[in-house]
């Protein structure tokens, strides 16, 4: 029965055809095969075959680990870890993690390595949590090679070393580890743990960013802004900074406005200068607040408000520096110059 569901599930043999793969796992499985049991929680977790149910896949996983069955404990493992099916429960995903790895099991080592370092369901144990990276870093396993890279960087479990970070940085991002990728390129850009090499950095940049991370998305549009490792691009520059603007990245908001305001790497356009300048304030970032209340004393790209000017100048020169506060005091007395009260008050205290 087992087999004839694999059969079908893969569509070997025969066309593939997962409600009868369904059919016959779940046969199998009620006839205390241990595998089919996995398999069908698989089935319920994925939908395949039959209506997604986790609360079904968590029982079946339950019932081929405690069968001993290995490749099931990891499974069972993350369905307590992530409440999947059941009540979260890290005690309970610690236990099965720790049983699998006990018997071999070289995927739930990282899991396990994590639950050592965050001290999830057991007591922190970096030296553990670095032993059980390298085991599965050796293995093949690329987050467990970055978090090793992690461990070696800070020198968590281990004596910091910036060389073997770098090398264990280098095999996840080349084993296909986005974020990976973006610490190497951060490696090659720094010089650290390797010689700085900038082409090399742009090309870790642009894989990562390639793959969504809106940290490289920044880093490469930087790259292409000042010819870092390539060519100056001011259109490319533009294009990858909006890219990690409209991904929340507050600083990549920030040179996106800048650049509407000022036509760089595109046409000028105050009223988007404005509205990034705004989305990059209401996140906190100081220098947007200056250059947002600007924008409302002088009317770019908005119409001009006297009053939201104060609010944003204020609001600035509270969360700034003595520059910032410099800064304000020459806003202030501009507003108190057009008849402003608030900046008046502001300037009498």
């Amino acid at each position: 029965m087992f087999n004839l569901a694999n059969s079908y599930y893969n569509g070997k043999g025969t066309g593939k055809n997962l409600e009868k793969a369904f059919h016959w796992y779940q046969k199998a499985a009620e006839n205390g095969d241990e595998k089919a049991m996995l398999n069908l929680a698989i089935c319920y977790e994925n939908g395949e075959g039959t209506e997604k149910n986790y609360e079904t896949a968590f029982y079946w996983y339950q019932k081929a680990a405690e069968k001993d069955y290995i490749k099931a404990m990891n499974n069972l493992a993350d369905s307590y870890y992530y409440g999947k099916g059941t009540e979260k429960n890290l005690e309970k995903a610690f236990y099965w993690y720790q049983k699998a790895v006990e018997n071999g099991d070289e995927v739930a080592m990282f899991n396990l390595a994590t639950s050592y370092k965050n001290g999830e369901g057991t007591e922190k144990n970096l030296e553990k949590a670095f032993y059980l990276f390298q085991r599965a870093a050796e293995n093949g396993e690329k987050y467990a090679m970055k978090d090793l890279a992690i461990c070696y960087k800070n020198g968590e479990g281990t004596e910091k070393n910036l060389e073997k970070a770098f090398y264990w940085n280098q095999n996840a991002a080349e084993n296909g580890c986005i974020n990976a990728m973006l610490s190497l390129a951060s490696n090659y850009y720094n010089g650290k743990g390797t010689e700085k090499n900038l082409e090399k950095a742009f090309h870790w940049f642009q894989k990562s960013a390639e793959n969504g991370d809106e940290v490289a998305m920044f880093n490469l549009s930087n790259s292409y802004y000042n010819g870092e490792g390539t060519e100056k691009n001011l259109e490319k520059a533009f294009r990858w900074c909006q890219k990690a603007a409209e991904k929340d990245h507050i600083k990549a908001m920030l040179n996106l406005a800048n650049w509407y305001y000022d036509g760089e790497g595109t046409e000028e356009n105050l009223e988007k200068a404005f509205y990034w300048y705004q989305k990059a304030a209401e996140k906190d970032h100081i220098e947007a607040m200056f250059s947002l209340a600007i924008c409302y004393y002088h009317g770019e790209g908005t119409e001009k408000n006297l009053e939201k000017a104060f609010y944003w100048y204020q609001k600035a020169a509270e969360n700034g520096t003595e520059k910032n506060l410099v800064a304000a005091f020459y806003w202030y007395q501009k507003l108190a110059e057009n008849g402003d009260e608030k900046a008046m008050n502001s300037l009498a205290i």
